[in-house]
């Protein structure tokens, strides 16, 4: 069973710590900024590939070449480790849980305390996907499904029972009861 919470942050409002400025890095910074493209990273590496440094990043990530040191993880909320070097994620995760600190430890599930799941994304509405780390391969490909089936044109939808759910009049409870009339034929049945 798939215990995990899941929950939607808004990334502006958080600090992110990425160290590890390889492949790995690359493609969580990637992930992040294609969710996210306001996320506030900073982003520590001794080196870093030519290919991380060609990602095309807003004022919000800094990219800092400097070997890790725990005072790295001052003014940050969430760490992500994606190092090389095994030892220096579990020093990174020491570190973290030391200083309360939510961390990802990149390819190591039993490691972190979040996944970085699967997302779809098409205008206002977004999805999440996680097997709880035990198969990404099997979450990108319910993405892939996902992002082919959901219609480009979601966001009209959304903005529409938007100004439908604001004009509602009654209590909560009525409200809801409504919505869920208007809305029930939205998804086939099968």
């Amino acid at each position: 069973m798939n215990e995990l919470y899941p929950i939607f942050l808004k990334p502006e409002n958080v600090r992110f710590t990425l160290i590890g400025g390889g492949k790995v890095g690359e493609e969580k910074l990637r992930f992040l900024l294609k969710s996210s493209p306001n996320a506030r990273v900073k982003v520590i590496s001794k080196t870093f590939k030519k290919e991380f440094e060609a990602l095309e990043i807003g004022e919000n990530v800094r990219l800092i070449k400097k070997k890790y040191e725990i005072s790295d993880l001052n003014h940050t909320d969430i760490v992500i480790a994606a190092t090389n070097n095994h030892k220096t994620n579990l020093k990174i995760r020491a570190h973290a849980k030391a200083l309360g600190k939510l961390i990802n430890v990149a390819d190591t599930p039993e490691l972190c305390d979040f996944y970085l799941g699967g997302i779809v994304s098409k205008g206002n509405v977004k999805i999440a996907i996680s097997t709880g780390g035990k198969s990404p391969t099997l979450a990108k490909r319910m993405r892939e499904f996902l992002e082919e089936i959901i219609p480009e044109d979601i966001s009209s939808l959304s903005e529409n029972l938007n100004q439908i759910r604001k004009s509602l009049q009654g209590d909560f409870q009525d409200k809801v009861k409504k919505m869920n009339q208007i809305t029930k034929d939205l998804i086939p049945k099968k």
